[in-house]
């Protein structure tokens, strides 16, 4: 099954809005650090992604790891800028780029959503501006996520992957 297409344009209604609101709670943060991270990539492939515990759409990531050169998956939400799809290493606002961030550093090479990409980290500040104010449209939440890594100097990183083949 393909990839779903995220269009971060697309309007959206009040139940999205009810959903997003939730996430950003403190309630909506623990299930999406502790509970949503595990049954969500459970979900995606036994309804090919038309079901999640997020309330934003997510898909599975499949890296090689930086260090141990092991296969690594985490579920991730994203977004698309024309054919590409775009990943925000936000990690929740913490004060350190989360671990799937380095695989994706050492082996651009990936896998998201069953499909191959080629993973190209945003290194453009006008880009990068653009592509993260597309992403607080997809999830508000993300505004937060600035906010919280502002004081430590941490600049979200964002990565564009490209189709492979």
């Amino acid at each position: 099954m393909p990839l779903r297409y995220v269009d971060p344009h697309r309007r959206r209604g009040p139940g999205y809005h009810r959903a997003v609101q939730f996430g950003r709670s403190r309630i909506g943060q623990f299930v999406a650090r502790h509970i949503a991270r595990r049954t969500d990539p459970v979900l995606f492939r036994l309804t090919g992604g038309r079901v999640n515990i997020s309330p934003i759409v997510n898909a599975p990531l499949r890296t090689v790891g930086a260090k141990s050169g092991k296969p690594r998956e985490v579920q991730l939400t994203y977004f698309h800028d024309g054919a590409d799809v775009i990943l925000i290493a936000s990690n929740f606002g913490g004060s350190s780029h989360p671990q799937w961030y380095y695989n994706l550093s050492a082996h651009p090479e990936c896998e998201f959503g069953q499909e191959p990409f080629t993973a190209h980290r945003v290194t453009d500040a006008d880009e990068h501006r653009r592509l993260y104010e597309l992403a607080e449209q997809v999830y508000a939440g993300y505004a937060d996520y600035r906010e919280k890594t502002a004081g430590s100097g941490r600049q979200i990183p964002i990565f564009r992957l490209t189709p492979r083949g």
